[in-house]
């Protein structure tokens, strides 16, 4: 019994020790703003039988609050709107599933809670056409021009496909790249590999991974840069969660198993 009263509170320390190290203004008020657009399953989105938030992240977020000891106050917006609220204030962190870049690093501190990267995928009735990822040179593929993918796609071509590259088309977002592979205007898409288990799931038999991840990307909360604090805070209450076994059983929920990182980090987006 001794034992395992010591091994309990040896789980609760992470936690005690982050709820401590909160800034005194977040303290005070209880509630952690958190700007969240839920259109990214598993990551975020809305029930379709109830309207509300679900989601991975949902629930990181919620977990996290609970070893924090406060509420979060989940505001909706646009992707393009998420850094501004950051850097003004107007939010306090950022929960959706957001990349951890250098590029971000003047407005935000990331504790990065998830490891992943893009991943080709095509249709199932092309499978034969895609043997390997050396057979996407030269074909259109889609993604959100506004994330990373065009990049590392561009990298990727220029590295694997000489003289005859892949054409790039950016998308309004995962969804949209979806649309327009079914309907045969793009060859190929690309999407964070975390989201492919799940969107292969809700269509049985409609799309096909090819190859490997292209790059390797964390997944972090965004708090603003100069709020230490409130990021030691967070990567403490983090850490808890992977002690505690929290963070596992959310992963396993979301399929998302393969995506762990065993422990909480900061800025380690390269």
């Amino acid at each position: 019994m001794v034992k395992r009263l010591i091994a309990t509170a040896l789980v609760c320390l992470p936690a005690l020790a982050a709820a401590q190290a909160l800034p005194p203004e977040i303290a005070a008020s209880g509630t952690l703003k958190v700007a969240i657009v839920p259109n990214y399953p598993p990551m975020e989105f809305k029930d379709p039988a109830t309207g509300r938030l679900t989601g991975f992240d949902v629930d990181l977020g919620e977990a996290l609050a609970r070893k924090l000891g406060i509420a979060l106050a989940w505001q909706e917006t646009s992707f393009d709107q998420m850094m501004p609220a950051l850097a003004t204030g107007r939010v306090d962190a950022i929960l959706s599933g957001m990349t951890d870049l250098p590029t971000r690093h003047d407005t935000a501190g990331f504790v990065d809670y998830l490891r992943s990267g893009p991943q080709f995928f095509v249709r199932k009735a092309r499978e034969a056409e895609f043997k390997d990822m050396a057979s996407l040179c030269g074909r259109s593929v889609g993604a959100s021009r506004r994330t990373s993918f065009p990049r590392e796609i561009a990298a990727w071509s220029d590295a694997h496909c000489g003289g005859n590259p892949i054409k790039f088309v950016g998308t309004e977002g995962s969804a949209d790249a979806r649309t327009q592979l079914r309907q045969g205007r793009i060859d190929a898409a690309v999407q964070g590999n975390e989201t492919l288990p799940y969107v292969m799931g809700l269509e049985p038999g409609a799309y096909v991974a090819v190859g490997t991840p292209i790059a390797l990307q964390f997944t972090g909360v965004a708090l603003p840069a100069k709020a230490t604090g409130l990021q030691q805070a967070v990567a403490g209450a983090l850490d808890a969660l992977i002690a505690d076994g929290t963070y596992r059983a959310l992963l396993a929920k979301w399929q998302l198993g393969d995506n762990a990182v065993d422990k909480a980090t900061l800025n380690a987006g390269k």
